[in-house]
């Protein structure tokens, strides 16, 4: 059955809820992106499993733009499949870092993420960063 337009829309706001959240500094905004009992995994900051360490993780991410530094998350090409409560989705990723002044484009990637529906929402149940290179962010 083919995804229903209501749900591609669900779950494309929830990347761009989360990619703002997380580029603004909102960490309340980054953890309300999550089920209970989520995991996230990326080559930059590791495995990180629950709210707390992903809320830790987010506070992170805050400070470092506090700091002035400013990450700038692009995401498209979304590849959506739904089943029921469930979802797998695939999005191509680019990440820009504005610091001092100049920015620099980290290298391309992808999230491969699967996500479940919670009263209606739809929530990151796990979130994977693939990068095709080594992106370092110093002070994270």
């Amino acid at each position: 059955m083919p995804t229903s337009i209501e749900d591609r829309f669900a779950i494309q706001d929830l990347f761009i809820r989360y990619a703002t959240a997380l580029d603004g500094g909102n960490v309340d905004g980054v953890v309300s992106c999550f089920a209970e009992g989520a995991s996230m995994e990326s080559p930059v900051v590791g495995v990180k499993t629950g709210l707390a360490e992903i809320r830790a993780f987010a506070e992170r991410f805050s400070a470092f733009q506090a700091s002035g530094a400013q990450l700038r998350h692009i995401l498209t090409n979304f590849a959506i499949t739904v089943d029921g409560d469930t979802a797998r989705v695939t999005c191509y990723l680019v990440n820009i870092l504005t610091r001092n002044g100049e920015s620099r484009m980290g290298p391309p990637g992808r999230y491969d993420c699967r996500l479940v529906r919670v009263n209606g929402e739809w929530l990151f149940q796990y979130r994977l960063v693939v990068l095709d290179g080594v992106f370092n962010l110093d002070g994270i």
